[in-house]
């Protein structure tokens, strides 16, 4: 049962790019629970097909030696962030009143650059912006003694994170601080905060080629700890109720993902498919009907 109090999960860290580590998924048993999908106006039936199934496109990169590979599904679904508006958290137990979203850990940098960025950028957060500044200018990093460099913890929770009662409202400071000087927050943030739930993954094949495969974050993408999630936010319904699809709103973060380029080929395709017919919904859309 989980903890009432929202206790804390194990460690959790967002597994690599690297896939030749393997990705600890749920297995369904072969040949049973499908289910048969229609439109809910009725127009378009997808047939019997598993309740997970998603949509895929998949595409050459015109200037390098690189593939493409999309989740339609999830960006064509109607997920946006509910920080503050029905978020959980993801601690062990239901714990929307510390506000923590998915802050009760700390950040895991993706580089040495990423590191770089997000210490400049502490630099530049006053005390308006910034709960913790005090602390903060004691350094931001956490070195595990594998090497794995995170963002502090104080108070049980991510040093940037600024809780209910600070003057300014909680959430993250450097989110903050980024919308108040009219910037996008990737420009601050640590790479995972700013590209949740967006997951990139790049695998080599033997002849060179590059496959980059842009999905949603899953719980299991966490390692073990993510097991532990009372709650998580691409897996539940009230998380997808934008009016837009999620390649509209999260335009900035696949640009930055993915380039120019491929995101206007992309978006050439998914505006095509809207178009076209009704595209398979999400699954947690799915199992709510």
């Amino acid at each position: 049962m989980a903890a009432k109090d929202g206790k804390r999960a194990k460690a959790a860290k967002p597994r690599t790019s690297d896939t030749k580590a393997g990705v600890k998924g749920r297995r369904a048993k072969a040949g049973v629970d499908r289910q048969h999908l229609t439109s809910p106006d009725g127009r378009e039936s997808f047939g019997h097909v598993p309740p997970t199934t998603h949509e895929w496109i998949s595409f050459e990169d015109p200037d390098e030696l690189r593939t493409w590979v999309f989740d339609v599904t999830f960006l064509l679904s109607n997920w946006h962030c509910i920080y503050g508006r029905g978020c959980q958290g993801v601690l062990t137990g239901p714990a929307p009143e510390l506000v923590q979203g998915c802050c009760s850990y700390g950040a895991h940098f993706t580089d040495g650059g990423d590191v770089t960025r997000v210490r400049a950028a502490a630099r530049t957060l006053t005390p308006d912006d910034w709960q913790y500044a005090a602390a903060g200018r004691r350094g931001v990093v956490h070195r595990e003694a594998d090497g794995t460099r995170t963002t502090r913890l104080v108070d049980d929770a991510c040093i940037f994170l600024n809780r209910p009662g600070f003057p300014g409202g909680p959430g993250c400071a450097l989110h903050r601080a980024a919308l108040a000087r009219g910037q996008e927050p990737m420009d601050l943030k640590p790479d995972v905060c700013w590209q949740l739930p967006l997951r990139r993954e790049d695998t080599v094949g033997a002849d060179g080629r590059v496959t980059s495969t842009i999905t949603q974050w899953n719980r299991e993408h966490w390692g073990e700890g993510g097991e532990e999630f009372h709650w998580w936010c691409t897996e539940a319904p009230e998380a997808f109720t934008s009016s837009q699809c999620v390649y509209q709103t999260m335009r900035p973060e696949l640009t930055a993902m993915v380039g120019a380029g491929i995101y206007s080929q992309l978006s050439v395709y998914l505006e095509a498919r809207l178009s076209s017919g009704i595209p398979l919904p999400h699954p947690v859309v799915r199992a709510g009907r």
